[in-house]
């Protein structure tokens, strides 16, 4: 049986994200499957988005990062066609997902992102999870945008210090 190329390069985007307990980002994922040469960056982008628009996959935007989650119809779609993914794919989609698991994790793990209320004010809100719990939910109010997206950036590259210390000082 042939099957078209798009079909496989969905089920690997399934199969992935069916693999880890947190949200991938569209970098991660391209990262991989542009890195293995499966597709181009343009036939990934259509994937993408033929998985959005099937409800297959669902999008979570904070700044500028979208994160991907598989939904139950994706897993179903999965449990049926997963089948067609050979064996070397799933070894390599494995092997990349042990390989970088931690920093994947991290990445998505770690949140930051900011907004205008309504005193008009700007709130930057930064998260740290860890599988469905929040570590540490911090919302901070500052004067301008840019104040609010260096905080984003900081906390980005700073989180693990910032919440030893917050652990510290507290207990």
């Amino acid at each position: 049986m042939t099957q078209d190329p798009s079909t496989l390069y969905k089920l690997i985007v399934l199969y992935m994200l069916n693999k880890v307990k947190f949200k991938l980002t569209y970098a991660q994922i391209s990262e991989f499957i542009l890195e293995k040469e499966y597709t181009n960056f343009l036939t990934l982008q259509e994937v993408i988005s033929d998985l959005q628009d099937t409800e297959l996959i669902k999008p979570d935007t904070l700044m500028n990062r979208t994160y991907f989650s598989i939904t139950d119809e994706g897993r179903d779609t999965l449990s049926y066609f997963g089948n067609r993914i050979g064996d070397a794919i799933r070894h390599d989609i494995d092997a990349y997902l042990d390989e970088k698991h931690l920093e994947l994790q991290s990445e998505a793990s770690i949140t930051a992102d900011y907004y205008k209320s309504t005193s008009g004010e700007y709130e930057a809100q930064l998260i740290a999870r860890e599988k469905d719990v929040e570590l540490v939910n911090i919302k901070l109010s500052v004067p301008t945008a840019e104040m609010a997206v260096s905080i984003c950036d900081s906390w980005q590259k700073k989180n693990q210090k910032i919440y030893q210390y917050l652990m510290s000082e507290l207990f």
